[in-house]
């Protein structure tokens, strides 16, 4: 159901005024050292964010995926990584809404609305990314138990997370998502924290390795019960589908950051006895960024709009990522040009918006695997007669 407008615009405005107030002053601060934003997650969690798409009637904001697109955008405005510590999150909440059982959802749902109870996304390996035919991290049955072993890359929220979704391939060879419940810590009982990968930009929350030996996870956390066993693959991509809404989302705040702060210095910086705003070359440059800007915003809403609506979105979702990452990185580098050699400095902060925007290119599926998709659906929608 759809949310209404006005509460809507006063949530998104209630978050824009804390961007403004407690994050922007504050970001390079955790940014450059690479610390979780403590703070800022704790208020993130007294505004109800994590539960904001569960249903109310698990004890969530029940908000539609627009409000929550706008919302990503805001905080990606203040600071991406923000937007991080939600999407697995959100994307552990709309698999098992969509996908898990009756006694799942009673079970889960409601300890994972204040933030205490937060779910990471566990699908790539070594070796097998969007490629999931490629996936070696094994499950076997043994009584009322499944036994993992395998390793898992780039496990954002990994060690923190209370809850990991959990790809693994079984002994009939197809692919399952397991509930795995773990305490937060780099190790509990067979699981372990292998690696802490250093990252070029998107500061301020782990990305890790994890390692799974011999660990144990009961049969009734099996996502859907034994009709879920295979269908992994097909819930993962289901759920990914609004994941790639949310990188969308993150690129349009992150160019809106962008092409204020270029805004800002072409009117502040002077060259030849004039603001640079004046010079042609610099116009023409922030008129491509702003009708980028424009059209990636309007896209990712567009998709959003859509799965409100209830439609499948894979093709929306995937155009909307596809402009919105590739118009963010221009729209960064541009910034960069833009505040010229200051650019290139860690004392404005268009050098982490150039270090943040690759990101959302590669997160969630690539720009090669988005075009891959939104072709195989033109051929669905528009086939030779």
């Amino acid at each position: 159901m759809a949310t209404d407008q006005a509460l809507a615009d006063e949530i998104v405005g209630t978050i824009r005024s804390w961007v403004d107030r407690d994050v922007i002053p504050n970001v390079a601060e955790f940014e450059h050292a690479d610390e979780f934003p403590q703070a800022m997650f704790d208020q993130m969690c007294e505004f109800g964010l994590f539960g904001s798409t569960i249903p109310e009637e698990y004890g969530g904001l029940g908000l539609d995926i627009t409000t929550y697109a706008r919302i990503i955008e805001e905080l990606s405005r203040g600071f991406m990584s923000l937007a991080g510590i939600l999407n697995t999150h959100k994307i552990g909440v709309t698999m098992i809404g969509r996908f898990g059982t009756d006694e799942q959802k009673q079970r889960l749902l409601p300890r994972m609305c204040d933030g205490s109870f937060r779910a990471a996304f566990s699908l790539s390996e070594p070796d097998a990314g969007s490629d999931t035919g490629a996936l070696r991290c094994k499950a076997e049955r043994d009584g009322d138990e499944w036994v993992v072993n395998g390793t898992k890359m780039w496990v954002t929220n990994g060690v923190r997370a209370s809850l990991v979704m959990l790809m693994v391939r079984t002994p009939d060879d197809r692919i399952t998502c397991l509930l795995v419940e773990k305490e937060p810590g780099e190790t509990f009982e067979g699981i372990s924290v292998s690696k802490k990968i250093d990252k070029l930009g998107y500061k301020g929350l782990e990305t890790v390795e994890m390692s799974y030996v011999d660990h144990k996870v009961p049969h009734a956390n099996v996502l859907g019960g034994d009709e879920g066993i295979g269908h992994g693959r097909q819930y993962a991509l289901s759920a990914l589908e609004l994941g790639r809404i949310n990188i969308a989302s993150r690129a349009v705040g992150v160019a809106q950051a962008a092409f204020e702060a270029a805004m800002r210095y072409a009117q502040q910086r002077e060259t030849f006895g004039r603001p640079i705003y004046e010079h042609q070359a610099i116009q023409f440059k922030l008129a491509e960024m702003a009708t980028k800007l424009q059209a990636a915003r309007l896209m990712t809403y567009d998709a959003a709009r859509r799965a409100d609506e209830g439609e499948r979105v894979d093709m929306e979702a995937g155009m909307a990522k596809l402009f919105a990452s590739e118009a963010a990185f221009e729209i960064a580098t541009d910034a960069l040009r833009i505040h010229g050699g200051n650019g290139y400095t860690a004392e404005f902060p268009v050098e982490r918006y150039f270090r943040d925007t690759p990101l959302m290119i590669i997160g969630e599926g690539t720009s090669e695997i988005q075009k891959m998709v939104i072709a195989r659906k033109l051929l669905e929608r528009y086939p030779a007669e």
